[in-house]
Parts: C-alpha cells; structure tokens; sequence
C-alpha cells in the first residue's frame, strides 16, 4: 500500500512539471474528419433546403382541386424516378446499415433519393426532408471514409456523423440531432454507439453554422408557442396525464400505418403506379383538409395562431394521421418527426378545448413528447429537439412526457430495425 502512494505523489509531482499544451487530439486526422462530414453535410443541407423552397412556393400555386392531379403525377413522377435510378430505401435501411454493416450507408442511390424526395415533399406529401438528408448525408460519410481507407467503428462513426449533422441542419439543435441519430438505431439502449457521440456533436456544430450561413434562417424558435409560467412541481404529474392523449395518438397512428401498409403490399403493381395512387389518395385528403397538406413545418404556425372548433381539430387529427400513413406507405420519401409533432400539436388543441382553462403550452409541448418518443423510440433527443423548436426551455415536464411515451409505446416498434434483428 505505502508503494502505491508513493507511486502516485511521484505521478502527480511530475504531471505538475509538465508544460501546458494543447490537447493533441484536437489536431487529429479524426477531429478534421467530423469537422469536415460536418461541412460538408451543412452544404448538402443548405442546397436542399434551398431547392425545396423554391419547388415549395412554385407548386403551392396550385390549390383547390387542383391538388390532386398535381400529387398523382408527383407521386407518379417520383415512382419513375426510383424505378429507373433505383430504390434509395427508408429509414429501416438505415439503422440495419449501420447495426449489421459496419455504419456503410451506400451513396449510389443518392440521386433518387434526392429528386424523388424533392417531388414528394414539395407536391404536399405528409413527410419532411429529415429522412432523405439523412440518408444522403449519412452515406456521404460514408463515402468519405472509403475513399480514406477508414474501416471499423471510424467508418460507422463518419456514417453517424453524418446523420447527425443532417438532423441538426434541418432541426437547429446540434445537442438534439446528435443524440436522435444515436436513439434512432435502438428503441432499448444507445450505450453502443456513446463512441460515435462526439463525432456526432462536432459534425453537428459544423454542419448547422455552414447550414446557416447557406439559408440565411435565423437563430430561434422555429414554432411561436404560447409563453409557459414558472413550472411547479404539479406541472410534472399534468405532463404525464396530457402524454397519456399523445401516447394513444401514437398508437393509433402505428395501428394506421401498419394497416395501409397491409393494402399497399397487396397492391402487385410498379412503384410509380403504386406512388400514382397514393398521390390521388393524399391529395384528396389535402383537398377537404387543406391543413393536413404538406410536412407541417409552417402549418403548426397556422395551428397556434388560429381558433378552431373541436369538430374541425378531430376531423384534421384524423386526416393528418391518414395522410402521413398513406405517404409513408405508398412509397412516398420523407420522414415523419415533424408531422408527428404536428399531430401531437392537434390532440394537445383538442384536450385543451375539451377542457378549457387548463395550461395549453404543457398540454402541447407533451402531447408532442409523447406521440414521438413512442413512435421513433427516442426520448432523450425529442425532449431537447421541442425545447429548441418551440422555446419550451423547461426540460424537466418535456422529458417526463418523452419517457411516458416511451414506456406506454407498443411492444413492437414502427421502425422494425429497431428490434435489433438482422432483416
């Protein structure tokens, strides 16, 4: 024992004589490689971002019945496009990619990805850009490790930056995206992949400054909601009760999608027919609800700013949750983070309304936690992603709903990826 601190007051006596230096780790080939998937990610981002908004207003022209023709021939357009530069494959893919692949996310389909998604997304289709970035920018770290020889955890963690740093590009959160990125690829533990998390969180801070220096978005909230007081202890209990409203949306919406799913298996037709036809079914949703149309990222606004009836918040949670279904199912590309948080936005509407007085931003802001923690099986990134996109800074009632929602989720997941079984 009396050599053993001798051993150490030697230790410390000589690390007090060594000169101060920068960490060496700092000046790393890894380090510059983040920074760079980083960058790299930010630009791809920004020239999506960028193109998607200018098909977004050219398209939104067309209302009316109008609307659907236009998403039967974008849905057909979008089926040709995957059926002749191949199937870029969906979030499924991914996470199987990077559990039983060694982190390879294949960029030869990048392009389908690309156009496809352009045409699902800005036509009205009840999906958002997250999932292709994802896909697109993951596979380009990818493709960065293999033209550098990178194999092993290095080349999963590049894949992982990369898609962290697509989810903080679009969501504004690099802490948030990180963390998603790792949640997303199991619904039990992401303790396997904690290497990848400072990867992660470089890219991510890179990759959202080159986003906003492309876009020229501004820093802040991205949804106006409701100030929220000073939380008291109670407020916790309140946003377990209002996450049980947002936990049963999410179970009905699971129920939904795997129903759809079924029809469309069913259907032994081409994509682009199968795409046609989810199109015609989307757009007519979109024309008796116009407010179900599209991934909601500006409709939320609309939501917050306006008084609507209780009849007419039950009808749109019920086209909203058909029209993400359908898009989902019918071979449209997009994800479905944000219209989810625009379904949990609509149940927190109609409990509020139901029962007026009560605390609307906390009936909101958990209702949202819920529905996605138990749908994409991600508690810890949903609770700082909302914090961040509604300026809800108050974590702690945020986090208690995510993780209601998480444990009262089914027992199999939407994503089956998650299961942790090889496909």
């Amino acid at each position: 024992m009396d050599f053993k601190r001798r051993r150490l007051a030697v230790t410390l006596r000589n690390q007090l004589n060594y000169p101060l230096q920068f960490n060496p780790f700092v000046f790393s080939k890894l380090f510059l490689l983040w920074i760079a998937v980083g960058i790299v990610g930010g630009v791809i981002a920004g020239f999506y971002w960028t193109v998607l908004e200018g098909l977004l207003h050219f398209l939104a022209q067309f209302q009316g019945l109008y609307v659907i023709p236009i998403m039967a021939v974008a849905g057909l357009l979008a089926g040709l496009v995957i059926h002749f530069l191949g199937d870029p494959g969906e979030m499924d893919l991914i996470v199987n990619n990077i559990r039983f692949k060694g982190g390879r996310l294949e960029p030869k389909n990048n392009p389908s990805m690309i156009l496809s998604s352009w045409l699902c997304i800005a036509s009205g289709g009840s999906a958002g850009p997250e999932a292709p970035l994802v896909q697109v920018v993951g596979s380009t770290g990818t493709w960065i490790a293999r033209k550098l020889r990178i194999k092993g955890e290095d080349l999963r963690s590049l894949s992982i930056a990369g898609m962290a740093s697509a989810f903080t590009a679009l969501f504004g959160a690099p802490l948030g995206g990180s963390l998603f990125a790792l949640e997303i690829q199991h619904h039990k533990h992401i303790s396997e992949y904690y290497q990848a998390l400072m990867p992660a969180l470089v890219a991510s801070c890179s990759s959202y400054v080159i986003f906003l220096l492309v876009t020229h978005i501004g820093i802040g909230p991205t949804w106006v909601f409701p100030i929220y007081a000073t939380p008291e202890l109670n407020d916790f209990f309140y946003a377990m009760l209002y996450a049980l409203a947002g936990t049963a949306a999410g179970w009905l919406f699971i129920f939904t999608v795997r129903q759809c799913r079924r029809i469309f298996q069913k259907l032994h037709v081409p994509i682009y027919i199968k795409m046609m036809i989810g199109g015609l079914i989307i757009g007519t949703i979109a024309y008796f609800v116009p407010l179900s149309r599209y991934f909601s990222h500006d409709e939320l606004n609309v939501l917050l700013e306006e008084q609507f009836t209780l009849e007419f918040l039950l009808i749109l949670l019920g086209a909203k949750i058909l029209a993400i279904a359908f898009t989902v199912t019918s071979g449209w590309r997009g994800g479905f983070i944000i219209p989810l948080f625009f379904v949990g936005a609509t149940v927190g509407m109609i409990v509020n309304t139901a029962f007026p007085g009560q605390n609307l931003p906390l009936i909101m802001v958990s209702c949202m936690a819920a529905i996605n923690a138990c749908v994409t099986r991600t508690p810890i990134s949903t609770t700082i992603l909302l914090a961040t996109l509604t300026g809800f800074h108050h974590f702690i009632p945020i986090l208690f709903a995510s993780l209601t929602g998480f444990f009262l989720a089914p027992k199999t997941p939407l994503i089956n990826a998650q299961l942790g079984v090889k496909e």
